[in-house]
């Protein structure tokens, strides 16, 4: 944890206006709420995950079940319906003012979602905000067996295809790590970070 945003209105604001959130995430930095106090925290851990874009695993089974299953993926047509898709669960760290702090950021275009939709509705998908060639991911959902998945695959095309540096995905997992995620240390994110930002990728 680097910043924590406590109680009060000013010091909250200020943390999560749009520049500042973007400084923020430029360092590597990303924020959590407190569930029950709705305090922001902002967190740097020493040992950082990512998916090394031109390195990445697609296991086979997994391809095929998605591509049986009939996904169509669309991008950044239902972002904030994304974001509360992941925060609609028991326990969550996104709370509503940070969906408000990322409805900004959305209007400056630093926020994506990857969607997967089956006979015309939102079944699950990704988001997360990017700057320059680095892609944080945020939070994943998904309302059918592999429709998270699904938007992972996508993603991970897709920033390779736009000569992206930078797909960090924060903790591992074994969802993660099935796709070729990898932990490093602190250190060497911070050189990924360097490499990425002399990278002007569209999203």
């Amino acid at each position: 944890m680097i910043i924590k945003s406590g109680k009060e209105e000013e010091i909250f604001d200020e943390f999560l206006k749009p520049d500042n959130m973007l400084r923020l995430y430029a360092t590597g930095a990303f924020p959590m709420a407190d569930q029950e106090s709705g305090a922001i925290e902002w967190y740097l851990p020493d040992t950082r995950c990512i998916i090394p874009i031109n390195n990445f695993n697609i296991p086979k089974s997994t391809k095929k079940e998605i591509d049986k299953l009939g996904f169509e993926i669309k991008y950044d047509t239902e972002i904030v319906s994304v974001i509360r898709g992941c925060a609609d669960r028991e326990h969550t760290w996104i709370s509503e003012r940070l969906i408000e702090a990322y409805k900004k950021l959305i209007k400056r275009g630093h926020v994506h979602s990857v969607e997967t939709w089956k006979d015309g509705k939102l079944v699950g998908g990704l988001y997360g905000v990017t700057f320059r060639g680095a892609f944080f991911g945020e939070s994943m959902f998904s309302k059918v067996s592999q429709a998270s998945k699904a938007a992972l695959v996508d993603l991970l095309y897709h920033l390779k295809e736009n000569d992206f540096a930078l797909l960090d995905v924060q903790y591992m997992t074994e969802h993660l790590r099935m796709f070729g995620a990898v932990e490093i240390s602190l250190d060497v994110y911070k050189e990924n970070l360097v490499e990425a930002y002399q990278r002007i990728c569209t999203f």
